[in-house]
């Protein structure tokens, strides 16, 4: 069982940064892709990035491409997500996830296997 705690949420004025933290409780998260992802109210939820094991690997929406960098650190559990740049339309409520399989579908939230509950993001403009 992998729990998974987000942190680094708040709110942020357009044009500013955040550093969104996802530390899993599991003794390891070995072999673990992992996956953020968000969601508007009203809206589905949707890919925003998602990084392989060895970080060889990384996947972003294109609306975030060049504004934000997902990384890992595999000796502390934890993925990050460096979010510069913000605008009003990524408030969301911004989710880790950990996929413990073939990563074939890094943008399928389908394929993770645990979540964690969220943090938000709210831009102001």
């Amino acid at each position: 069982q992998v729990q998974l705690v987000e942190s680094g949420g708040g709110l942020v004025q357009a044009g500013g940064s955040l550093r969104l933290s996802c530390a899993a409780s599991a003794r390891t998260t070995s072999g673990y892709a992992m996956g953020w992802f968000r969601q508007a109210p009203g809206k589905e939820r949707e890919f925003v990035a998602a990084i392989s094991w060895s970080g060889g690997n990384i996947y972003y929406l294109d609306s975030v491409k060049g504004r934000f960098t997902i990384s890992r650190d595999n000796a502390k559990n934890t993925v990050y997500l460096q979010m510069n740049s913000l605008k009003p339309e990524d408030t969301a409520v911004y989710y880790c996830a950990a996929d413990g399989g073939t990563f074939q579908r890094p943008t399928d939230a389908g394929i993770y296997d645990y979540w964690g509950q969220g943090t938000q993001i709210t831009v102001s403009s």
